[in-house]
């Protein structure tokens, strides 16, 4: 690090455990993903941040019922928005930019601890995540809610077309972009709000949320083709991508499993394979149960279970916990109807 800075003067200004903290960042990126994996952000969809990891370095003040202020090494005083009680002692502070304003967040030692098992001990719930409702539970609870206004999907496509006719490092380009990114940073603030406040609420519920074990970042590829024969089926691909992270499937993965920390929850994941079309009640599985996105009916004689598409999946998701979904029917373009074993005692499939 004294060569870097000795050779890049620039490097001086910058308090020397944020350069040796980054230097860290990339050691670790490095042996978790591979020397040849690891790539440098983009500059045009980086957002800027650094951390300062000396939390005995860093005092904090409230100034006010809003207002507060912290001392960072080499920058001073700081003025920031108090939007929540710290709660503990400080351990690093991240200063980091995003949609045009800068934000200072603390990590601290809250002293809590994991409970050795939940308030309510038999308490399960199978998650279903779908692009109509961000998730339903097995209990038949509905969780959605829009995070962009129609006022802001009309500003944000007309910035879009905006910097489609712009000059690529012109200062024009830079002002939409920042527009931009001004819209979509409020977009994924109620979507962090709301993973964060749904996954309290089920933890809380629950000592045990089943989720399915889905594959967020290929279910979202692109679609794919030759130069002769292009994918099929483009514009259905790209908008059932979106759909899938509008709803921030993954992050609210990723809410459950912190949440899960301060109630003890068990958060399970499970093979998603044919949970939309098996029967929740006798465990038929075939394509045809499900008759649309929001209704299922099942198909087999004697049964004719009605129930809302997403609720009877989560049932299913809900019985898998504890082993892997089996896998029925084959993926040939006519599917056979299979069943799996039911038990003569219950007439149902065993969980």
């Amino acid at each position: 690090m004294a060569d870097a800075k000795r050779d890049h003067s620039w490097l001086k200004a910058a308090p020397s455990h944020v350069l040796q903290q980054t230097l860290k960042d990339l050691d670790r990126a490095c042996r978790d993903h591979g020397t040849f994996k690891v790539r440098w952000r983009s500059k045009a969809r980086w957002a800027p941040s650094f951390r300062f990891p000396a939390g005995n370095l860093i005092t904090v003040e409230r100034l006010g019922r809003k207002w507060g202020r912290v001392k960072l090494p080499k920058l001073g005083w700081v003025t920031f928005r108090w939007s929540r009680p710290l709660g503990g002692e400080i351990r690093s502070a991240t200063v980091s930019r995003k949609g045009g304003q800068w934000f200072v967040s603390f990590l601290v030692n809250d002293q809590a601890t994991t409970p050795e098992q939940h308030a309510t001990v038999d308490t399960v719930a199978g998650i279903d995540r779908g692009v109509k409702a961000a998730a339903v539970t097995s209990d038949g609870e509905f969780f959605d809610r829009p995070f962009i206004t129609a006022g802001e999907a009309v500003r944000y496509r007309r910035l879009q077309q905006q910097l489609a006719r712009t000059k690529t490092g012109s200062a024009n380009r830079v002002r939409v972009r920042a527009r931009m990114n001004k819209i979509m940073g409020r977009v994924t603030s109620r979507r962090a709000d709301f993973c964060a406040v749904t996954a309290a609420y089920l933890t809380a519920k629950n000592a045990l949320v089943v989720l399915e074990d889905l594959k967020t970042r290929n279910m979202t590829a692109a679609a794919s083709g030759t130069l002769a024969e292009p994918g099929s089926r483009v514009a259905q691909k790209q908008g059932l991508n979106r759909a899938i992270l509008d709803k921030g499937w993954h992050r609210l993965e990723l809410a459950l499993t912190s949440a899960a920390r301060y109630t003890g929850t068990r958060v399970v994941k499970v093979n998603p394979a044919y949970t939309s079309q098996r029967c929740s009640a006798c465990g038929l599985v075939t394509e045809t149960n499900r008759e649309s996105q929001a209704v299922f009916r099942c198909k087999a004689t004697g049964c004719g279970h009605t129930a809302h598409a997403d609720v009877n999946a989560a049932i299913n998701i809900k019985h898998a916990a504890g082993h892997a979904v089996s896998a029925c029917g084959d993926l040939g373009n006519s599917r056979s109807v299979k069943q799996e074993p039911v038990s003569r005692a219950t007439g149902r499939t065993p969980a």
